[in-house]
């Protein structure tokens, strides 16, 4: 199992996202809606504290999310962003208002119950902080095979649940890959320093794959319902990210009758994942979308 610190890390990383959701939500209600694309809007942006302090707290989760995949397996660390929802719900509510009805409070606690114990039934070991490069170009080839699929399926198909699918898909490989090169970049810097890290090629694909991943998550966000895409993305980064883990990096989790267990979690967390995407606080967090902060009385889970 991996470490404390890494697990610590993981948790402080995945809160920094949340607090930058919040905060840059925070900020774009303060700026004029425009009806096409405005240039000025980064300008606008860079004189809210707000923004920036979702900034600081963006560069201070890649801080952390390095961290904490030097110290601990990447089967651990990149599930544990699975909290960044109900962890934006919970800060959201401080910093913008309205309330989390009885069912949001059901979908934080399926999340972190169910994460909790499909952890605890995997038990992933560490293995090794760097992968070879043979592994590395079947995993890179394997991923994006997957993300031209997923994104030629959302393509082929209007507005809608299976669009946001189809990118939410796309955009949890490529989250779950930045992950990976991430720890491999983060093994150079340990070993040889900042030459050696600026000089890894995993440096610049984590950067690139990223961006990449961001780009896909965006136009989830815009191609359907969050109840399509939110649950995707959340279990999807965390079984791609197992995954990785187990063939890049030699960690190991428990198969036979614990396989019951860490299923049980699993489904736990997609549940708790299509409850919270159906809160009226958490779509405005996440999609962006003007719309109202108190949670409506319909049941969503």
């Amino acid at each position: 199992m991996a470490t404390w610190p890494a697990v610590l890390f993981a948790l402080l990383a995945a809160a920094s996202n949340a607090l930058a959701t919040v905060l840059q939500r925070r900020a774009a209600r303060t700026v004029p809606l425009a009806p096409g694309l405005r240039l000025g809007l980064l300008v606008d942006l860079l004189h809210r504290a707000a923004w920036l302090g979702g900034m600081l707290a963006v560069i201070a989760a890649a801080c952390f999310q390095a961290l904490a995949l030097s110290q601990g397996a990447l089967s651990v660390v990149q599930p544990i962003f699975v909290l960044e929802l109900p962890l934006a719900l919970l800060i959201g509510r401080l910093l913008l208002g309205g309330r989390i009805s009885r069912d949001g409070w059901t979908g934080v606690a399926l999340i972190v119950v169910g994460l909790g114990s499909a952890l605890a039934a995997a038990a992933p070991t560490i293995g090794t902080d760097h992968a070879p490069l043979d592994r590395w170009v079947l995993a890179l080839a394997v991923c994006a095979a997957v993300i031209g699929t997923a994104v030629g399926a959302a393509l082929r198909r209007g507005a809608g649940g299976v669009r946001a699918a189809c990118f939410a898909a796309a955009a949890a490989v490529s989250y779950a890959l930045t992950a990976a090169l991430m720890k491999d970049a983060t093994h150079a810097w340990q070993t040889g320093g900042p030459a050696s890290f600026f000089a890894s090629w995993q440096t610049y694909g984590f950067a690139a794959v990223g961006v990449g991943a961001l780009f896909l998550f965006e136009n989830a966000m815009q191609s359907g319902p969050l109840t399509a895409s939110q649950p995707v993305l959340t279990l999807g980064d965390a079984l791609v990210s197992l995954s990785l883990g187990v063939t890049l990096f030699d960690e190991r989790v428990r198969t036979g009758w614990w396989l019951i267990p860490e299923c049980a979690g699993i489904a736990l967390v997609l549940w708790g994942a299509r409850c919270l995407s159906r809160v009226a606080l958490a779509r405005d967090l996440v999609a962006g979308k003007e719309t109202p902060s108190v949670v409506s009385d319909r049941p969503a889970c």
